[in-house]
């Protein structure tokens, strides 16, 4: 979990940096990622730990004891298999009924996060312009008691849109955070305020108020509500899929069907009421199935009908073929919806049923490999996470882009495992040297040696 956590902090660590956050908004998005990081971190241990375990008591020669005492390895994985299967059924609650919550108030503070304007930085010799109708720019600025002290400072205020019509300057000031930080204050001392009393209409000849303000000390107050942490609506998040549990999702899908169908008749419906016959006010045609010779027909009226009849025609051909594309782009962008609540809601099972095949993975290796610790252990126990992680990656993107159907896609890594998890374990059973390159090799020098023999006769 610390590893994929630390990947996730990373990944997003320039939206987090240089905002002012307080350390329980970080705090709470990390509790809600780590929650999102259970489907993948959860059978990663469980494969180590078993791993691990195992390879304990074979390094310890403990499994040797147990096989001695007549207790087999069967035997000996029952309470640990017992453990798994309720670690799965643990691991499906917490995929169907805690995971959506988490990922909603996850995906939802980091938006807000990602959106948060950063913290206010001025720094000397640069106009900074992050304060909304305010620019203010500094000389130089060093640490005081009260916040910081600035020397040679320039605060341009357009509020009224006019440019630099009204312009603060002082030789040096006092800058502060409000207790609630939703204010910055500034403590000016020895200024002056220019102020360019513009009109929006006013004839040529008219001169230009202008009006200078000296002050010993002036107090400036910002407004900075701008820069709070502001909450999304978590309603906007809830149709994504990765925010439902089965049930949702089952509903979801059911309604996507109806709309495509109900859209597909519709459509249908529309190309039905579309079609027509154009033709002159003095004959009659009536909407027929039948076979008809519309050469003869159109070639019977005059030239100026017969071309309005083909140029409408053309038009609504057009128009239809326009309709017909755009359709085609709402079934397909809703096909890929229906297909993406298939896969999260397979997604569910197969993390649930992960730890137990991982599990049948890790105990048989470590019984037959015989290494203990964090060295051999880890090697293997990555190598094996990475197949299965690869596989359900592929099958995942084969779903997606309707290759394979959800039901063998999303199942693509456990139908590979499956098997190897059973040869693993018989191997394990049957106390075979599965990484003994001699009992590969054997049976090859045997086949040779006989052929020798024969050519030597």
């Amino acid at each position: 979990m610390f590893v994929l956590i630390m990947q996730f902090v990373w990944k997003y660590i320039d939206d987090m940096l240089g905002k002012g956050l307080e350390w329980q908004v970080i705090a709470k998005l990390l509790f809600y990622i780590c929650a999102g990081l259970v489907p993948m971190a959860l059978p990663l241990a469980v494969l180590l730990s078993s791993l691990m375990t195992f390879g304990n008591l074979g390094e310890n020669n403990e499994l040797t004891a147990f096989k001695a005492a007549g207790i087999s390895l069967q035997r000996v994985m029952k309470p640990l298999i017992i453990t798994s299967i309720l670690l799965s059924i643990v691991a499906f609650l917490f995929a169907n009924y805690l995971l959506p919550v988490a990922n909603l108030k996850g995906a939802s503070l980091l938006y807000d996060i990602q959106k948060k304007k950063p913290a206010v930085n001025i720094k000397p010799g640069i106009f900074y312009n992050e304060i909304e109708n305010i620019t203010i720019r500094i000389k130089d600025k060093t640490p005081h008691p009260k916040g910081e002290m600035l020397q040679s400072v320039m605060i341009y205020n357009h509020t009224n849109n006019r440019g630099n019509t009204m312009v603060t300057v002082a030789d040096s000031g006092i800058m502060f955070l409000s207790e609630d930080k939703l204010n910055l204050h500034f403590l000016l001392y020895n200024g002056a305020q220019y102020e360019d009393n513009k009109e929006e209409v006013r004839p040529p000849e008219r001169k230009y108020p202008f009006t200078v303000t000296q002050f010993s000390e002036n107090h400036v107050k910002l407004d900075l509500s701008a820069f709070k942490l502001n909450r999304t609506d978590e309603e906007l998040f809830k149709e994504n899929v990765q925010m439902m549990n089965m049930k949702q999702l089952a509903q979801n899908m059911d309604s996507i069907k109806m709309q495509m169908q109900e859209s597909r008749m519709e459509f249908l419906k529309s190309l039905h009421r579309g079609y027509r016959l154009y033709s002159d006010t003095n004959l009659n045609f009536t909407r027929s199935y039948t076979l008809l010779n519309f050469d003869s027909l159109i070639s019977a009226l005059p030239l100026t009908d017969k071309n309005r009849i083909l140029a409408d025609a053309q038009n609504h051909t057009r128009s239809m073929v326009s309709k017909a594309y755009i359709k085609r782009i709402e079934f397909e962008n809703r096909r890929h919806y229906f297909i993406n609540h298939q896969i999260e809601w397979h997604k569910k099972l197969t993390f649930s049923l992960a730890c137990i095949l991982l599990f049948f993975i890790g105990a048989p290796l470590g019984a037959i490999i015989r290494k203990g610790g964090l060295g051999m252990p880890v090697v293997v126990s990555v190598v094996a996470f990475l197949i299965y992680y690869i596989l359900m990656t592929i099958g995942e993107q084969m779903t997606a882009e309707e290759v394979l159907p959800a039901y063998i896609g999303m199942w693509l890594a456990t139908l590979f495992f499956v098997p190897l998890c059973i040869f693993i374990t018989k191997k394990a059973i049957s106390d075979a040297a599965l990484f003994n390159a001699d009992t590969y090799l054997e049976p090859i020098l045997k086949i040779l040696r006989l052929k020798k023999q024969k050519t030597n006769a």
